[in-house]
């Protein structure tokens, strides 16, 4: 009989989000433990939903195998407790963050497992400035709050390898040899599942041979890099080229590449101001990034494209391990207002409803509810048939209403280059005011107007100063993102407007 009295559980914590297999992973750890003879519990908590609670599976396995313990049975625990985990096992970078944050990573006994790549969370795209957590930050607290760590871009790695990223993972894990498990244990766990053998079995054996040093770095795994030879190396500076190009990968994918080249097009005009003017480049990175999303808005056609993506339904059986036999139903929700049905009617039929909708307060009130079965064949083929209107985009209302706005704001960066470049970056970063749909549009399109009018317009006709307007703008812009509803702005802009009548006295 094997002496246990100095033994403990070897305590394992993974943190997924939707989507990425975590329930999976937790569920080849242990198999992996019971193929190999140890004793293992775990439990799983819920989160409430992707991106805002994200599900985490808490795994103990003895250290002695059950045929030693003659007869007795180890005592563990269902719940993973603060300063006392092992490893720590997460899908996504924020994740890893949460999870020291919570104090479950620490430096005296914590091994951190983590992809680098991030899925951005519900108040981080839905905050009117930029929400997203500090990512050097989140490094440097890793770096701090671990005994040891193995971080990369596994997400990137699993995608260019056809496979999964929880198969990745696990490889990861067997390869640093923190669990009594061999490899061989945990290929059984993989192989009796009977759902993606192959796959699953090529990644992580991908895993088990990854160097988190020669691995992606960081969460650009979507990005696709146009060829030196394209025009964003040719035409464009270097300070702003990775930006230009994600833009041509984004715009690409979300209507087609002669969109792409209508981006090129509109930020050489940019580019030649600049130039002009004496920048350095940095004016067109600054208005790339914001003209990529201005010029990508979101729609009902690009939300039925990413409900009915093809690799969506293989997401879905794997996170709910379904067996290949077992049938999966997905029910998707959708609750289109008046606005939303508009933006992709023709101009004529669209203006003459909203102009309704707007006189009789229907706006932000009115909704049609929708409860489309994904997994059918008629609600596929309605989900298809939306996505199938990209074509049709360039004919509605909203992409005409989008189009003439971006123009007006480009045009007014060009000219505010002339005035100072420095000037012309605080005039392209207004357009970060404008996101979204429904009240967080209009009222972002409300304070834009407002500042355009009080500061942008004057500046430019020469009526303020060119360093008063630039610091005036970077405090208006501030003021918008924090406080939605306007206070703070008014009160910037009523005291940028004393300033200005000082100065002209």
């Amino acid at each position: 009989m094997a002496d246990t009295s100095s033994s403990r559980p070897v305590t394992i914590l993974v943190s997924a989000i939707g989507g990425e297999g975590g329930g999976v992973l937790a569920g080849w750890i242990v198999g992996a433990a019971r193929n190999a003879g140890y004793p293992v519990q775990s439990t799983s908590i819920p989160g409430v939903a992707q991106r805002t609670g994200a599900t985490t599976y808490y795994i103990e396995v003895f250290p002695v195998p059950v045929a030693e313990l003659n007869g007795r049975e180890p005592v563990m625990g269902i719940y993973p407790g603060i300063g006392d985990i092992d490893i720590m096992i997460a899908s996504e970078f924020a994740e890893a963050g949460r999870a020291i944050a919570n104090g479950f990573v620490t430096p005296d006994r914590t091994l951190l497992i983590a992809s680098t790549h991030r899925v951005y969370a519900i108040n981080e795209r839905g905050a009117m400035g930029d929400g997203r957590f500090d990512r050097e930050r989140l490094e440097a607290a890793v770096a701090e709050r671990t005994r040891d760590v193995v971080t990369a871009d596994f997400r990137e790695v699993s995608e260019k390898e056809g496979v999964s990223l929880n198969a990745v993972l696990l490889g990861v894990l067997a390869a640093k040899g923190a669990l009594p498990m061999k490899a061989a244990s945990f290929r059984e766990a993989i192989e009796a599942t009977g759902v993606a053998v192959a796959a699953n079995l090529r990644g992580f054996e991908k895993g088990l041979t990854v160097d988190s040093a020669d691995a992606p770095p960081s969460g650009l795994g979507e990005r696709r890099p146009v060829s030196p030879e394209g025009r964003v190396e040719e035409e464009f500076p270097a300070v702003a080229q990775e930006i230009l190009a994600e833009g041509v990968t984004r715009l690409t994918a979300y209507q087609d590449p002669d969109y792409a080249e209508l981006y090129l097009d509109r930020l050489a005009t940019i580019r030649d101001a600049e130039r002009v003017a004496g920048g350095d480049g940095m004016l067109v990175r600054e208005t790339g990034r914001h003209l990529a999303l201005r010029m990508s808005y979101e729609d009902v056609i690009r939300v039925a494209q990413l409900k009915s993506a093809a690799d969506r339904m293989a997401r879905i059986r794997e996170e709910v391990r379904a067996a290949d036999e077992e049938p999966v139903i997905v029910i998707d929700y959708f609750k289109p207002g008046i606005e939303e049905l508009c933006s992709i009617l023709p101009p004529a039929l669209a203006k003459p409803v909203m102009k309704l909708a707007r006189g009789r307060n229907w706006l932000g009130r009115a909704h049609f509810g929708m409860r489309i079965n994904a997994t059918s064949v008629s609600g596929y083929l309605r989900l298809r048939l939306l996505a199938s209107l990209r074509g049709w985009r360039r004919s509605t209302w909203r992409f005409a209403e989008e189009q003439a706005l971006i123009e007006g704001w480009l045009q007014d960066v060009g000219e505010a280059a002339a005035v100072s470049p420095t000037f012309a970056q605080e005039v392209a970063a207004l357009a970060g005011l404008i996101k979204g749909y429904g009240d967080t549009f209009r009222r972002g399109a409300e304070n834009y107007a407002r500042i355009r009018d009080a500061l942008v317009v004057p500046a430019l006709a020469g009526d303020v100063p060119a360093d008063m307007a630039e610091d005036a703008l970077a405090n208006a812009k501030t003021a918008a993102l924090a406080d939605p509803e306007g206070k703070r702005l008014d009160a910037v802009l009523e005291a940028v407007g004393s300033r200005t009548a000082a100065a002209a006295e």
